[in-house]
C-alpha cells in the first residue's frame, strides 16, 4: 500500500511546475514593467511641468490686457473727472497685477525669473505715478500737468506688456524644449520595450519547452497506468516522479487503484457473504423441527376433533411458506411480511400456549411499501427462542412499524430474558464484521443476517440497532420507503433484486 508519509517525504526534494512558472513569470514581469514604470514617471514630471508652464502663461497672458488698456483707461477717467477717487478701480487692478506677478515669480524657476522680476519693479513706478497724479488731483494742480504724467504711465504700462510678452516667449522655448526631451524618452522607452518583448518571448518560449520535456514523461506514464487500470489491470501502478505536482497525483491514483483492489476484494466476499445469508436463512424458515412440530400440533387437533384449530393452523403454515418462497421474489410488500410474521407467531403460539403472546402494530397506511423479505420475521423467531423461550412466566412479543419521513421504523420487542453486557457486545461485534454465528447457545444468527442484508441490499452502513437488558431485548431497523414504482424504475440495474409480490 501506498502511504501518505511517502509522498509527503518526496515532495521536499521534488521539482514543482507551479515553481518554474512563477520563477519565469516574476522574472518577465520584471523586464516588461521595470521601464514602463520608469517611462510612466518621466511622463508624470514632464506633463507636470509641461501643465504648470502653460497655466503659468495663460496667467500672464490675462494681465497683458489689464496693464495695457485697463490701468492706463482708469488713470484716464480719474484725469478727466469722468470718475471720482472713491470710484476707481485702478489701485486694485494695479494690486492684482503686482501680486499675480509676486507668485508667478515664486512658482518660475532662475532662469525665466528676470523677466518678471524687473516687470513687478516697474509695476512699482507705474503705482508711483498713479500716487501722484491721485495727490495732484486733490491738491487741484491744472490737468495738463496730470496729462504729461498720464503719458508716462501709459509708456511705463507699454514697457510692463513687452516685459511680460519677453517672459511669454521664454517659457514657450522651455515648454518646446521639455516637449523634445519627452518625445525622446518616449521614442527611447518604446525601443526598449520592444526588444525587452522579444527578449521575454525568446525566453518564454525556451521555458515552455523545458516544461514540456520535464512533465512529458510523467504525464505518459500516468495515461499508460489509468488505461491499464480502466481495462481492468488492478494490479497497474505509477512509478514514482520528481514533479511535485504529478507527484500528489500519482500518489492518489496509486492510492485509489489501492482501494479499487481492495473493494473489489471486499465486494467478493460481501457478496459470498450475502448469498450464504440468504441460503441460511431460508434454510432457517424450512426449519424441520419446526414443521414436524407444527404437523405434530396439526394432527393432536385433528384427533382432539377440534376442526377449526386444524383449519387456522394448516392456512397459516401454508401462508408462512408460501411467503417464505414467494417465488424466489427478493422484495415484498409490508403487508404480506405482516400475514408471514402472523402466520409464523399463530403457529408458535400453539406450541408456547402458556408463556407466549404477541402483538403485531403494522398499520394498513405503510402496507403497500416494499421492504426486503424475511426483514421481521428473523428478529421475531430471534425474541422468541431467545428471549421469551427461557423466561420463567413467559412474555410478549410486540412488532411495530411507523413511517417517518420517507424512512420507515421497525421494532421487535420481547420481555424475554435479555443479554448481559459481555454477550450484547459480542454479538454486536460480529454483526459489525458480518460473521454469523450458528454455534449452539451463542444466539444472533438470524440478528447477523438480517443486519447483512440491509446493508448490502439497502447500500446502507447501518442495519439493526439493540437494546438489551434483564427487562428483554428490543432491536430497531430503519429502511427507506420504497413503492412498487421506485423498484420498477431499477428493474434494469443488474444489481436490483428482482421484484414479485406474492398472493394470498
Amino acid at each position: 500500500m501506498w502511504k501518505r508519509k511517502e509522498s509527503a517525504s518526496r515532495l521536499g526534494g521534488g521539482k514543482s511546475i507551479v515553481g518554474r512558472i512563477n520563477r519565469m513569470s516574476r522574472m518577465m514581469l520584471a523586464i516588461l514593467v521595470t521601464p514602463l514604470v520608469v517611462s510612466l514617471v518621466m511622463m508624470l514630471v514632464f506633463s507636470g511641468r509641461y501643465h504648470q508652464s502653460i497655466s503659468r502663461m495663460e496667467t500672464i497672458a490675462r494681465l497683458k490686457p489689464v496693464v495695457a488698456a485697463d490701468i492706463p483707461e482708469s488713470v484716464w477717467n480719474l484725469v478727466s473727472g469722468r470718475e471720482a477717487l472713491a470710484q476707481t478701480e485702478v489701485f486694485a487692478l494695479m494690486e492684482d497685477v503686482s501680486g499675480t506677478i509676486d507668485r508667478i515669480v515664486a512658482e518660475t524657476g532662475e532662469e525665466d525669473r528676470l523677466e518678471l522680476t524687473v516687470a513687478g519693479r516697474t509695476m512699482d513706478t507705474l503705482s508711483q505715478y498713479v500716487s501722484q497724479i491721485v495727490q495732484n488731483i486733490q491738491e487741484q494742480v491744472p490737468v495738463v500737468q496730470n496729462e504729461a504724467i498720464l503719458e508716462e504711465i501709459r509708456d511705463v504700462a507699454a514697457l510692463v506688456e513687452s516685459m511680460l510678452n519677453n517672459y511669454i516667449t521664454g517659457e514657450i522655448g522651455v515648454t518646446a524644449a521639455m516637449s523634445d526631451t519627452l518625445n525622446r524618452a518616449v521614442l527611447l522607452t518604446a525601443g526598449a520595450e520592444v526588444l525587452l518583448v522579444a527578449l521575454s518571448l525568446f525566453l518564454s518560449d525556451r521555458t515552455r519547452q523545458r516544461t514540456e520535456r520535464f512533465v512529458r514523461a510523467p504525464i505518459q506514464q500516468l495515461e499508460t497506468v489509468t488505461a491499464q487500470l480502466a481495462q481492468g489491470d488492478l494490479r497497474a501502478r505509477i512509478p514514482q516522479t520528481d514533479v511535485v505536482e504529478l507527484t500528489r497525483l500519482t500518489d492518489q491514483v496509486n492510492v485509489m487503484a489501492d482501494n479499487l483492489e481492495s473493494t473489489m476484494r471486499q465486494n467478493v466476499q460481501d457478496a459470498r457473504n450475502l448469498k450464504k445469508a440468504e441460503l441460511r436463512t431460508l434454510q432457517a424458515q424450512i426449519n424441520p423441527h419446526f414443521l414436524y412440530n407444527t404437523l405434530d400440533a396439526i394432527v393432536w387437533k385433528a384427533e382432539a376433533g377440534d376442526q377449526k384449530e386444524v383449519i387456522h393452523l394448516t392456512s397459516a403454515l401454508s401462508d408462512f411458506f408460501r411467503i417464505s418462497l414467494s417465488s424466489g421474489a427478493d422484495w415484498i410488500p409490508i403487508s404480506q411480511e405482516k400475514k408471514h410474521i402472523s402466520g409464523y407467531l399463530s403457529i408458535q403460539q400453539t406450541r408456547y400456549r402458556d408463556i407466549l403472546k404477541y402483538e403485531i402494530d403494522l398499520p394498513d397506511e405503510i402496507g403497500h411499501f416494499y421492504i426486503l423479505k424475511l426483514l421481521l420475521q428473523p428478529l421475531v423467531e430471534n425474541a422468541l427462542y431467545h428471549g421469551i423461550k427461557y423466561r420463567r412466566g413467559g412474555g410478549i412479543i410486540r412488532v411495530t412499524g411507523r413511517q417517518e419521513g420517507n424512512s420507515l421504523l421497525f421494532r421487535v420487542q420481547d420481555t424475554g430474558r435479555g443479554m448481559d453486557a459481555q454477550t450484547l457486545e459480542a454479538l454486536k461485534a460480529r454483526m459489525a464484521e458480518g460473521r454469523p454465528s450458528v454455534a449452539s447457545g451463542t444466539g444472533g444468527f438470524g440478528l447477523v443476517n438480517v443486519n447483512l442484508r440491509i446493508r448490502l441490499y439497502y447500500n446502507q452502513q447501518e442495519g439493526v440497532h439493540i437494546e438489551s437488558g434483564p427487562g428483554g431485548t428490543t432491536v430497531s431497523l430503519r429502511v427507506p420507503c420504497l413503492t412498487r414504482e421506485d423498484l420498477t424504475r431499477n428493474a434494469e440495474d443488474p444489481a436490483q433484486p428482482e421484484l414479485h409480490e406474492t398472493g394470498g
